[in-house]
């Protein structure tokens, strides 16, 4: 049985409401849908950064209320921890392929070697970077034209 990894990005998109990812949701049973614990840091980052920026200040019953939808949705699906596992694989990776020992590269990496840790499927619409990451198997979600395939 395959286990959906969502990165970032679809997360986000799925937050907001894309109706693709909903439908490919959909067709998996949510025992095989997770994210990482990387993915939590990344978005719990991008609302504190907004949050805390005064220029946002007269939308903050906005902000607060999508946090705490955002953070439903943390309590509702299984996030995968950076364990020893996946840290070793994360080592290995960046000692073996030095194009990949990017600074930009360092989050996606982590969810990456998770994802490679329990021999997942990363879905993203980030290929460009997670297809430089050997024994990756890819998904992206954002794309309509998975609904008819």
């Amino acid at each position: 049985m395959a286990i959906w990894i969502l990165d970032t990005n679809q997360v986000s998109a799925l937050l907001e409401g894309n109706n693709t990812i909903k439908s490919k949701l959909a067709e998996i049973s949510p025992n095989d849908i997770a994210i990482t614990v990387v993915t939590v840091q990344e978005i719990f980052n991008g609302w504190v950064c907004k949050i805390n920026n005064t220029s946002e200040s007269k939308d903050l019953v906005r902000l607060y209320t999508k946090l705490s939808i955002t953070l439903d949705f943390f309590k509702a699906v299984s996030i995968l921890n950076f364990d020893e596992t996946a840290s070793k694989i994360y080592e290995k990776l960046i000692h073996e392929n030095r194009e990949l020992n990017k600074k930009k590269l360092q989050k996606d990496l982590r969810i990456a070697a998770i994802t490679l840790s329990v021999n997942g499927i990363m879905v993203t619409a980030n290929k460009k970077d997670f297809s430089l990451i050997p024994g990756l198997v890819i998904e992206d979600w954002t794309d309509p034209s998975i609904l008819y395939q």
